[in-house]
């Protein structure tokens, strides 16, 4: 057996059975704008105060960070993150088919986090969304869904961070991986959808 044998077969023993989409029966509640929102339960001067502190400077009127951009949420960056080393970092502004040409590489067995950075902008978005499917040799290995929640529009750009996560470690783990992200919410909505590259090796001194 050859040493691409090896690979194609450690790998398809980590084959996941993907089925794209969560099977639930929660169903969304339905979306609200600033206004309803601020003009339902009147009559409870604690809820309006809470309601006031939760949805900040939205109070004030429509905040819009981006007047060209007539999108509610605009996805600014993707951070990897391991403890005592600087993120590493994907612009997400600019062209996306450029980065597949920036490779994180990354130590077996390290513990690692993913950050997103956005910008809410016009409106709340509910139930916000980020889903990371990881190939290898153009086979599923993993596939991870975080419910990021519900934001309020703001000028300064928000952050989700992922629990930790164990990169896979060994010779067989050790290679090239594609990664397909998706930034949705409940109403199946797609923000971006990108795709990046990682590398395990043995060391950080491999690089």
């Amino acid at each position: 057996m050859s040493d691409g044998d090896v690979i194609k077969d450690g790998v398809n023993k980590l084959e996941i059975h993907d089925d794209d989409e969560i099977d639930s029966n929660y169903k969304p509640p339905p979306e609200k704008s600033i206004e309803e929102l601020l003009n339902a339960d009147k009559e409870d001067a604690s809820l309006q105060k809470y309601k006031e502190k939760l949805l900040g400077d939205a109070n004030s009127g429509k905040i819009i960070f981006d007047e060209n951009n007539p999108n509610k949420v605009i996805v600014k960056k993707l951070a990897l993150c391991v403890t005592d080393r600087p993120d590493m970092e994907l612009d997400l502004s600019g062209d996306l088919t450029n980065l597949k040409k920036q490779v994180f590489i990354i130590k077996e067995g390290i513990s690692y986090k993913i950050r997103i950075d956005f910008i809410v902008q016009r409106e709340i978005v509910h139930g916000l969304k980020y889903v990371q499917k990881t190939y290898r040799l153009g086979v599923p290995v993993d596939k991870m869904t975080h419910m990021v929640g519900s934001y309020p529009p703001k000028m300064e750009i928000q952050s989700y961070t992922t629990p930790a996560e164990d990169a896979p470690s060994g010779m067989m783990a050790r290679g090239s991986y594609t990664v397909h992200s998706l930034f949705t919410d409940d109403d199946k909505k797609e923000h971006l959808k990108w795709e990046w590259v990682f590398e395990i090796k043995k060391d950080w001194k491999d690089n």
